[in-house]
């Protein structure tokens, strides 16, 4: 570690390049290159500790597409979450100093059109994810950032804990406040799919604080506990039912007949929580294929599917009669803005959510960490790496 503000020239850095491409232990190498330039309205952060997203496994594999055909650079850093140390900052910065520790967040924009100035800046055409659609991201040493992705550092966790959080909160909160008049409230239903993730965990939280109730939906029976521990009010595994994958044809009256009873039967594993006909008002969703018609039927009327991915594929099906009859509503959703950002980073700053880390892992296992992930290998909770905090806990 180099003098506090002293910039070197060049860098460590975990480089994926095009050629490359695939698992992340071949497409992600331990190369030197140069230190970013900063702007007049940058910061240069050393960076401490980073996240695990999944956004490092696509980058990897270019797929679904590849960042380089995004910012046309001949080699991409990945990573979307750090924390670390101020180290330099622009001309015109202002409320940020060298030698302030803070956490990182993923949302770029340009600043310079009506959606930055008064409307979503998430809308904007410039709007980007920092460490996916730009060429340099948190794993390397130093990290160039616009200052406005600056947000202060929970003094009270580790640099691994405060790295690993951001982008999946930060999601899950845009997904349950972001998106009016479906904002949850006290004492209504939500259905969290993947909730023992990194995402599903930060939702399970949030809907808790907010003071309704979680139903989270896992996979192995041994993640049970680890959910209700988050404060959720029921959990259902999925490996019990027989209804996941596209809606079968409509047409097909016997194939549909017998989907529609086995959806029906889940139905009722959540009434078994909410009480009999207690439909969620809002069903969280990212797995996308294999659950999205499911969603689709178990949400109330008048309720809200709001996805911000499709991690089991990207041929989204429903029963469109289900949708116009019972006006439903399906939304998009991505990341978050950075006031929304700021919001839940403060509940975290409060001690009212924990940043769920179950997985430390060192330089040089950046690479084994996201083919973890990508094999679903991982533990409950988010995963962080260590870049040039001490391996112990602080």
């Amino acid at each position: 570690m180099p003098p506090l503000g002293y910039v070197p020239k060049h860098m460590n850095a975990w480089v994926i390049r095009r050629e490359r491409h695939g698992d992340p232990e071949s497409a992600m190498r331990a190369e030197v290159v140069d230190t970013p330039a900063i702007g007049p309205e940058d910061a240069l952060v050393m960076i401490m500790a980073a996240g695990v997203n999944y956004n490092g496994v696509w980058a990897a594999l270019g797929q679904p597409v590849s960042p380089f055909d995004i910012h046309r650079q001949s080699h991409h850093i990945a990573g979307s979450d750090g924390a670390g140390i101020v180290w330099a900052v622009g001309d015109r910065v202002r409320g940020w100093k060298v030698g302030d520790e803070v956490v990182l967040h993923c949302h770029q924009d340009d600043g310079d059109d009506v959606e930055c100035n008064g409307g979503d800046p998430m809308l904007s055409p410039s709007h980007r994810i920092w460490g996916y659609e730009t060429p340099d991201g948190s794993f390397a040493q130093f990290a160039r950032v616009q200052s406005r992705q600056l947000v202060a550092r929970p003094k009270h966790l580790s640099w691994e804990e405060s790295a690993c959080y951001t982008l999946t909160l930060a999601t899950a909160y845009r997904m349950l406040f972001g998106h009016r008049p479906h904002v949850i409230r006290p004492g209504q239903n939500v259905l969290v799919w993947g909730a023992a993730g990194g995402l599903g965990s930060m939702a399970i939280q949030l809907v808790t604080v907010a003071g309704a109730n979680a139903i989270g939906v896992v996979s192995e029976e041994a993640k049970r506990e680890y959910v209700m521990s988050l404060g959720a009010k029921g959990v259902i595994n999925r490996t019990d039912f027989d209804c996941w994958g596209q809606l079968p044809d409509v047409d097909e009256s016997a194939a549909y007949g017998d989907y529609l009873k086995e959806v029906r039967r889940f139905g009722k594993a959540i009434w078994n929580i909410t009480g009999k006909g207690n439909d969620v008002d809002i069903v969280f969703e990212h797995p996308g294929e294999t659950t999205f018609p499911v969603s689709c039927f178990v949400v109330r009327r008048g309720g809200m599917v709001v996805f911000c991915a499709g991690t089991s594929g990207y041929n989204l099906t429903m029963d469109a009669r289900f949708i116009w009859m019972r006006q439903k509503r399906i939304q998009g959703s991505h990341f978050a803005n950075p006031y929304q950002v700021w919001e839940a980073n403060r509940l975290v700053i409060e001690e009212r959510l924990d940043p769920c880390l179950s997985e430390v892992f060192t330089w040089s296992e950046i690479p084994r960490a996201h083919r973890r992930m990508w094999r679903n290998q991982h533990q409950p909770g988010n995963m962080a790496v260590l870049i040039q905090a001490s391996p112990a806990r602080q």
